[in-house]
């Protein structure tokens, strides 16, 4: 076999679905699996496996195990010579997994595979491809320096911004949502450690790559959608979990660092005080939607539900015409008639503009979407 995909669910049934469905048109001409890990999850996603993916290899645990031993439960039964990690809040490209099986031949010592991660308004996610999180690049993340100074070295390192998100290139960390990679490099550097702690998983694995002279890539020949994106830094919880996990990273590989300890504390006093003067006020608000689609019946349930103006639309080349600009439009697309591919494109082009995205896949009765990387996703039952 040459592809065991693993993903790692935990109440996010709908999230899964979806992500589901795409996988399974991405594996169609590979010698395939799919295998699901649920960490005991309450929501739905046994029974949806259990009646909708009967032909999945599904593995409920009666406890939250966390995720490094979740996927290592998935990757010990895999009989794929390749694995793919995969976060179930994403949406694969139908070209995704044969195109980055294919580059895997052309580079030199591949570990980790990363492709690029937008989000669901379209948005590239910068974790995408990462440099080692050192003391001081760990820093210039907390402050988000690197966002004030893009093009320096000094403080650029963290988000690999030396690589443009359209260049593939050799970079050192690649994020947990999308890893692929052959199964005896996972198995050799042991696996995620299931000591890590929130955030420092994927980190460790990317690094332990390295040690073993193998090389990580971010590869952009193809693009996904990791619908809640980046962790952002929301509160003081957050900030201290950034720092167990960097800690547990160096103290495993390098040393323990009292310089890493001064530049954390002096990093969450800075943050406490911006989030304290800070005031976020959500001010988007739908005016108008757009149905791609050429189902009467969706767009009859969606006009008795919702209490806003719905044109309707057969091609999703027809709303670019109906755009008016001055209002915030959302583009509610059924994958019936347009590939994960093109919606996956359309979103990037239309990124940064008044129009925000969700997509119903194929035999599903609900459009799914989120309007930023801070969004945890929104979900939109069809019938009324």
């Amino acid at each position: 076999m040459q592809l065991s995909v693993i993903i790692l669910n935990y109440n996010v049934a709908h999230f899964l679905e979806v992500c589901l469905k795409s996988v399974q048109k991405a594996t169609q001409s590979i010698d395939a699996e799919i295998i699901v890990v649920d960490n005991a999850s309450s929501d739905g996603s046994k029974q949806l496996m259990q009646n909708h993916f009967k032909d999945i290899t599904y593995l409920y645990q009666t406890d939250n195990l966390g995720f490094p031993k979740g996927n290592n439960i998935g990757v010990e039964i895999a009989k794929g010579e390749f694995i793919c990690i995969l976060n179930p809040d994403t949406i694969v490209a139908e070209d995704t997994f044969t195109k980055l099986l294919y580059d895997y031949k052309k580079l030199s010592n591949p570990g980790i595979l990363g492709c690029k991660l937008i989000d669901g308004s379209g948005n590239f996610l910068p974790e995408s491809k990462r440099g080692t999180p050192t003391p001081w690049v760990a820093f210039t993340k907390v402050l988000s320096l690197y966002k004030i100074f893009p093009n320096s070295k000094k403080f650029n390192q963290y988000y690999a911004l030396h690589l443009p998100k359209n260049q593939i290139g050799a970079v050192d960390i690649l994020v947990g949502a999308f890893m692929l990679m052959q199964k005896k490099h996972y198995t050799m550097v042991g696996g995620f450690d299931e000591g890590c702690f929130m955030y420092a998983d994927d980190i460790d694995l990317s690094y332990l790559m390295l040690k073993n002279q193998l090389q990580n890539y971010y590869v952009p020949s193809t693009t996904a959608i990791h619908f809640k994106g980046e962790s952002t830094l929301k509160d003081g919880k957050y900030m201290n979990r950034f720092k167990e996990a960097m800690q547990f990273f160096y103290q495993k590989h390098f040393k323990k660092s009292w310089w890493f300890n001064v530049l954390m504390n002096v990093g969450i006093a800075v943050f406490a005080f911006k989030k304290k003067t800070e005031i976020y006020q959500n001010n988007f608000e739908i005016d108008q939607y757009i149905l791609v689609s050429q189902d009467a019946s969706i767009y009859q349930n969606l006009s008795l539900k919702l209490n806003k103006p719905i044109d309707w639309v057969a091609n999703l080349e027809d709303v670019i015409t109906l755009n008016d600009k001055r209002k915030n439009i959302e583009i509610l697309v059924d994958a019936s008639i347009i590939s994960f591919k093109n919606y996956i494109n359309f979103i990037e082009t239309f990124s940064n503009q008044n129009l925000t995205f969700k997509i119903k896949a194929v035999g599903s009765d609900f459009f799914i979407g989120s309007n930023d990387k801070n969004d945890r996703g929104e979900i939109l039952p069809i019938n009324p």
